[in-house]
């Protein structure tokens, strides 16, 4: 599920930002801002010459043609656009910009059903019919399975039918003349227009959606097999669709061009994004992940940014062995906590590499939470995720400006935003400092993180605090400048000692 704040919160989270854009390129110790300290870094590094980095975006898609982007865009060097041949012999056949796992010869999905559901549907399928007045053994317990899966369906889609409904209202107020514009002073214009009304469409359709069979859906659109998680070669080469805003939100926040006079500074100027649309609107299958994951590592990207997440997942032996892969080829994670305001220590959520919600992350694991501007008790941001051993790191994640469809520009709020942060300084790290393992990366983020040793408001709880240091591993703000800084003595370290 992509998670971005879409509703009413958003409205007064606009209301609150002021007009500075790129704050999340700034310095806490300059600029008493809670940013990423990019620009500083910057300013260490002119010295140096990077290479160039490919950041694979698994997401819902991105605009590949946007201003602000398309300079960025990764280019597959041994594909030849358009001529219906897998010239590279990896199985996918005119993968130009990178791959698109919802999509087929019929078409492409933008909604899926949640997790829940698609248990729920396989599960009814099995017992709807069956005498269930005696059962014993495996059957006993697989009749409770059903049973659990209804239940979690039932309260859940409730829920999406109440969100449902509060985005329809919120859209009918948007409609009327004296909302519109207190909506447009608070959201910042008439891009809120477009904003709203996709964010009722998404919540409405969303909701019928987990209504109908959604795997005879899936097979008439992309032709796979949903009950295979194993299955690896499906889908087309449109990785983008008029619905990519969050996609292309996420990726100029990484890599939109620097310093060219138009749209926003993006964090790493030395960076190729590369599309794997893999995530609709509704909970992403595992093996569309899995997959995604092992494009990203066959085809030469040294980190992978996923802004998504989901609280169930079946197949996560088949996520897990993607990870593994592509660990094992030196690519560095960077996941998004979440929105929900839960301690994820506590209750699992995926994707993750653990084997149990008691253990750490892995070695090439970055999981990230979002902070707001400003220190003090608002520096978490109330919807994020946190965890002193599932969460490694803050980033900023409040009224992030940055690229949408079409050449256009806006805010949004989420841990969806604070995780590209993370991977436009683990690109920029990459490319300055190639020498380093992806290991070393991430240790190099969590060990030079800026502290905050105050109590903050703990995400989802107005009167409760804690210490911001046991929100998450590193007990702090990403900080470029102090990851260059430690970065460049141990490259002084090694070139002595060799």
């Amino acid at each position: 599920m992509i998670r971005t704040i879409i509703c009413a919160a958003l409205i007064l989270t606009a209301a609150l930002a002021d007009a500075q854009t790129n704050w999340q390129l700034k310095s806490p110790a300059k600029n008493k801002v809670w940013g990423a300290s990019v620009e500083a870094a910057y300013q260490k590094l002119k010295d140096k010459k990077p290479k160039t980095v490919i950041v694979a975006v698994i997401d819902i898609g991105t605009d590949v043609t946007h201003e602000d982007l398309k300079e960025m865009i990764w280019t597959n060097p041994n594909e030849i656009a358009g001529n219906g041949i897998d010239d590279d012999h990896n199985g996918y056949i005119d993968d130009i910009n990178g791959w698109n796992f919802l999509g087929g010869k019929n078409g492409n999905i933008l909604y899926e059903a949640t997790e829940e559901t698609r248990q729920y549907q396989v599960l009814r399928k099995q017992w709807r019919n069956r005498d269930t007045a005696n059962l014993k053994g495996e059957d006993s317990l697989d009749f409770a399975r059903y049973k659990k899966a209804k239940r979690q369906y039932i309260i859940a889609q409730k829920e999406r039918e109440r969100d449902a409904k509060s985005m329809t209202n919120v859209y009918r107020l948007n409609q009327q003349w004296f909302w519109r514009q207190i909506f447009h002073i608070a959201a910042g214009g008439k891009q809120f227009d477009t904003d709203i009304a996709e964010a009722k469409e998404m919540t409405v359709q969303g909701a019928a959606y987990n209504k109908i069979d959604v795997d005879s859906q899936r097979i008439a659109i992309i032709g796979d097999d949903p009950a295979n998680p194993h299955e690896r070669y499906y889908g087309n080469n449109q990785v983008y669709t008029p619905e990519s805003s969050h996609g292309t939100h996420t990726a100029g926040i990484i890599a939109a061009v620097r310093n060219n006079g138009i749209g926003i500074n993006g964090i790493s100027n030395d960076v190729r994004i590369m599309v794997l649309r893999a995530v609709p609107w509704g909970d992403e299958r595992d093996k569309d992940i899995a997959n995604a994951i092992r494009y990203a590592a066959d085809n030469g990207a040294s980190i992978i940014n996923m802004s998504f997440g989901k609280y169930n997942s079946p197949d996560k032996s088949v996520v897990d062995s993607a990870i593994a892969y592509a660990t094992a080829k030196d690519v560095l994670f960077i996941h998004s906590s979440g929105n929900e305001a839960k301690n994820i220590d506590t209750i699992a959520s995926y994707p993750n590499p653990r084997k149990t919600i008691a253990d750490a992350n892995n070695a090439n694991w970055i999981e990230v939470g979002a902070n707001g501007k400003k220190k003090g008790k608002k520096l978490a941001a109330g919807f994020s995720n946190y965890g002193q051993h599932a969460v490694d790191i803050f980033a900023p994640g409040e009224d992030i400006h940055s690229t949408l469809p079409d050449n256009k520009y806006g805010k949004e709020s989420g841990t969806s935003m604070a995780g590209p942060v993370v991977a436009g300084v683990a690109a920029m790290i990459r490319a300055y400092f190639p020498e380093l393992s992806a290991a070393e990366v991430k240790s190099l983020l969590v060990k030079t993180a800026y502290r905050y040793e105050g109590k903050v408001r703990t995400p989802g709880h107005k009167k409760i605090k804690t210490k911001f240091p046991a929100l998450s591993v590193s007990g702090g703000v990403v900080d470029a400048t102090a990851a260059v800084e430690a970065a460049m003595k141990t490259q002084t370290f090694t070139s002595s000692r060799n």
